[in-house]
């Protein structure tokens, strides 16, 4: 009778766990679909990025013409307040490209008298901002102030996908949509109508390696650019995984083997109670 009432109690407790595990998945769908549901914006396409793989690596070349979409175009109005020009080195660039880099910057800085001045940039300089401050960027924008890129990437729902559908994906507002002036219809964008007018236009700029500066080239490379700056240890991220998954089996058989070791032992015990005479335990009545 015991033994059926603790049955049932494991029973019950089991279904108790399956459900509110299947509640909590359901709920989890729920909230992910009603966060990415919406009516107003287009949901950009899943592109077949070279970095998106779980062992895949930038494209360094993308990037690095990335950069130079990024330079000649978007930091006109975006900062990347978040990246120096020490990131760069051995990674899209050598030392003495990213030197040079830097020198061609002018950062605003003080010199020994505290007088305002501008200097050549060093490796350990940001980035330039283009505007002093939120509210010189806001005035500058038709009120709205361009956001910092550094982690733009990984900010935004859709990441790289959202970067270069919002780049490439401006169109003519429909009928009965009003756009003010300086402003533009983009139906990736919340809302649909964004501040930030087109910037990429088919060869609005050169390459330095020859590539075919085309509106979606320049879209692709600065999206990959502007995820290496939200994450410029990725490539080192991965490499790391695939030396700890090539440890893992040795790992694996060191841990077992040391496990069988240790409870061997314990578990082949086996305990032979005798009763000795004259120490009997009481019979029942």
């Amino acid at each position: 009778m015991q033994r059926a009432v603790v049955q049932g109690s494991k029973r019950g407790l089991a279904l108790l766990a399956g459900a509110t595990a299947a509640s909590g998945m359901g709920l989890v769908y729920a909230l992910e679909n009603s966060v990415s549901a919406s009516g107003d914006n287009v949901h950009p396409y899943a592109l077949p990025w070279a970095h998106s793989g779980p062992f895949s690596s930038f494209d360094i070349a993308s990037v690095r013409r990335g950069y130079e979409v990024y330079k000649q175009v978007c930091a006109a109005c975006h900062s990347m307040k978040f990246i120096h020009y020490r990131h760069f080195v051995d990674t899209i660039m050598t030392e003495e490209e990213a030197k040079a880099e830097a020198a061609d910057a002018l950062i605003n800085d003080v010199d020994d008298k505290g007088a305002a001045i501008q200097r050549p940039g060093i490796l350990t300089d940001k980035l330039p901002n283009p505007y002093p401050n939120k509210k010189a960027a806001a005035a500058a924008n038709n009120g709205a102030a361009p956001p910092d890129l550094s982690l733009m990437a990984l900010a935004r729902h859709g990441g790289d996908d959202y970067v270069f559908s919002l780049l490439t994906g401006y169109l003519e507002a429909p009928a009965g949509v009003k756009v003010d002036d300086g402003k533009a219809y983009n139906p990736y964008f919340p809302g649909g109508i964004i501040s930030m007018p087109q910037q990429l236009f088919d060869e609005g700029i050169e390459y330095k390696d020859g590539t075919p500066a085309t509106m979606s080239q320049q879209a692709k490379d600065v999206s990959a650019f502007m995820h290496w700056a939200a994450e410029p240890f990725h490539d080192t991220r991965k490499k790391w995984a695939l030396k700890i998954a090539a440890l893992i089996p040795f790992v694996a058989v060191v841990l077992i083997y040391g496990k069988r070791h240790i409870w061997s032992f314990t578990k082949s015990q086996k305990f032979l109670f005798k009763t000795v005479k004259g120490r009997e335990p009481p019979k029942a009545q």
